[in-house]
Parts: C-alpha cells; structure tokens; sequence
C-alpha cells in the first residue's frame, strides 16, 4: 500500500499559494473546526476527537495527509469527504496557506501537571522523538509539528497507532515507536510536547 500512495504524493510536493490556499480552505469549511489562524476552535467536527492545530505544520506533512484522507489512507468520514473535493492544486494551496501560519503560542499557564511533564520529557528522549520530529518538536518535512499541539489530540494519537486504529504515514512506524508505551507514559508525552513552544 505505501508503494501506491508514494507516488501520487510525490507529485503533489510542490509549492502552493497561501493566498489561494486562504480562500479555497474558507470555502471548504476548514475553519469550522481548524481555526482562520490554524488554532482550534471546536471539538469533535471534524473527527470524533478533538480536532488538530494545522499553523506552522510542515507544508509538506499538510500534503501528505491530505492526499492520505483523500484516497481513504487515513480514515474519517468528514475529511475523507472534504479532501475528496480538493484539486491537487487546492491540496498544495491549503496546505500552504495553514504552514505560512505562525505556531499556536498562547500564554503558557502554570503547568498543571509538572510530573507529566517530567515523565512526558523522558519518555520522549527514550524513544528519540526529536530524530523525526525535530529538535525542538516542530515538525520536519513529512513528518508532523508537535510542539504546542492539543494535548488531547496527541493523547488519541498516540492511541490510535498503538491500536493500529490510525497507521503510520510518516518515515518511522509509529505503532512500532509507541508499541511499548502504556496509557501513563502517552499521557504525559501528549501534555510534555503540548506545552512545548
């Protein structure tokens, strides 16, 4: 299966218009649940967990998932619907307009939880998260922004691969990176790279 989705993605990595991307993503409804600025702005409408931040994700991740929910790789009912209505050229200019966007950086309250925090920083530095997901957890090419990201969307993430309920369309198998994680350690992994800025 990857083999059939590598090649129409690697014809979608090219550069897109942000300007245009703004416009067809308006008109599609992305902002119901994903946000103007790419933070969101509601729960459970575009999938039945909480919908993801898309500002300052990799153009080239954005792609990718979009072709994935497009031809029905990834699964839910709502983008799968949506993406199917997206050109290639909408595809790269919503995605580019959602990477120009500046990452979520809202006030850093009291950390609630600084023993997940804790935990959530080793459990990260033992599976060597930042070898795919960067230094800083901010996303590399094809492979997702992390930091500052809902700590809940992480958390059924997180769950979902371990499952096998979401596969891995990166270049490292998640099910496979989280497959030793018990609920505790992916907790405190989604509310470590949450608060990360």
């Amino acid at each position: 299966m990857a083999f059939s989705v590598a090649i129409p993605v690697a014809a979608m990595a090219a550069e897109g218009n942000p300007a245009a991307g703004k416009a067809r993503a308006e008109a599609a409804g992305c902002f119901a649940c994903h946000g103007v600025d790419g933070v969101a702005t509601a729960d459970g409408l575009a999938t039945d967990k909480n919908d993801p931040n898309l500002a300052a994700q990799p153009d080239l991740y954005l792609q990718f998932q979009l072709v994935f929910f497009r031809k029905g790789v990834r699964k839910n009912e709502v983008m799968n619907a949506m993406a199917q209505q997206l050109s290639d050229d909408d595809l790269r200019n919503v995605s580019a307009y959602f990477a120009s966007l500046p990452p979520p950086n809202p006030p850093a309250p009291p950390d609630a939880a600084p023993q997940d925090t804790e935990l959530g920083s080793k459990v990260a530095q033992a599976i060597h998260c930042t070898n795919c997901h960067g230094d800083h957890f901010e996303g590399v090419d094809n492979i997702a922004r992390l930091a500052g990201q809902r700590e809940d969307y992480v958390y059924e993430a997180l769950r979902d691969f371990k499952s096998g309920a979401r596969t891995s369309t990166g270049a490292a198998g998640m099910a496979e990176v989280v497959y030793p994680l018990g609920d505790l350690e992916m907790k405190a992994l989604a509310h470590y790279v949450s608060g990360l800025r």
